[in-house]
């Protein structure tokens, strides 16, 4: 079955690079931090961060998925690119891979735009439901303003400099 691909766009009045320092570079700990209902927890399991690093994360406990192990494929600090895979987990029952591509742009209020592209490859006859994208951009729009919130009541957080 040919890949089924999304995209996102959610605005924030955050500037770009400590939007991405944020979401992207601190993500890790600032996510289960400020959404621990979301993901538990995010552990590096080999690598630095950079392309090739396995990380696992652990959802919280409301979760359809327990946990699931990604790749980054790609980590650009000067264009606010990040790029992951889904290599294990209960995610990917019925699909080949699923990967995700996130690049943050400045908007013209001196904010940013936060391009989120979801590329799902399904098993054999497996399909994505339209509910089940709902669903999807949901969480994810959800998680990056949830980090906007905590940025905006934290303002010396995630510093840039």
């Amino acid at each position: 079955m040919a890949p089924i691909t999304y995209d996102l766009e959610v605005t924030s009045s955050i500037p770009p690079a400590k939007m991405f320092k944020a979401f992207v570079l601190d993500g890790d700990t600032l996510i289960p931090k400020v959404l621990p209902q979301a993901i538990k927890s995010v552990e590096i399991l080999q690598g630095d961060g950079g392309p090739g690093t396995i990380k696992l994360t652990t959802f919280g406990e409301g979760s359809k998925h327990k946990s699931v192990k990604h790749k980054v494929d790609a980590v650009d600090k000067e264009n606010f690119t990040y790029s992951y895979s889904i290599v294990e987990g209960d995610a990917l029952d019925g699909f080949e891979s699923i990967s995700y591509h996130i690049k943050i742009v400045p908007s013209p209020d001196g904010g940013s735009i936060c391009k989120n592209r979801s590329i799902y490859c399904p098993k054999g006859d497996n399909k994505v439901t339209e509910e089940e994208i709902k669903s999807g951009k949901e969480k994810a729009s959800s998680i990056f303003k949830a980090v906007e919130a905590y940025l905006l009541a934290n303002p010396g957080c995630c510093s840039c400099a």
